[in-house]
């Protein structure tokens, strides 16, 4: 159990450096761990600006996860649109979105047990 632990550290640390990567912004994390029946132990949520951000967030993800880890989602969708992709990495699942769709959905409220944590950017500004 503590290595499955520090499995998901290190790939919510990758997963966030991938958003952070290509400027993914808005990086929430919902902890599902104390509620009961949920399909994961987390959300990874962010937005970008457009349908090419958004796939490239999908894209820097993967690398950077598949680069440190070398693992895979196990299932991703909506590249195609590029609204709202969803990565399945089985523990740990991430929602890519475009602003106004996370505002449309607002998964956030729909999880309001889960603990929820606002990830500040690393990134310096130039």
């Amino acid at each position: 159990m503590n290595e499955n632990k520090k499995n998901n550290e290190a790939l919510l640390a990758l997963i966030i450096e991938g958003i952070e990567n290509v400027k993914g912004e808005n990086i929430t994390i919902l902890d599902l761990r104390a509620i009961e029946n949920t399909a994961c132990d987390y959300f990874i949520i962010c937005d970008g600006n457009s349908n090419t951000q958004v796939n490239a967030i999908s894209g820097s993800v993967q690398r950077t996860v598949s680069k440190e880890l070398k693992d895979k989602p196990w299932h991703v969708e909506g590249t195609t649109e590029a609204n709202w992709v969803l990565m399945d990495y089985i523990n740990i699942v991430v929602h890519i979105f475009q602003k106004e769709t996370r505002e449309y959905y607002n998964i956030e409220d729909l999880w309001g047990d889960a603990k929820i944590t606002q990830v500040t950017s690393n990134q310096s500004t130039l």
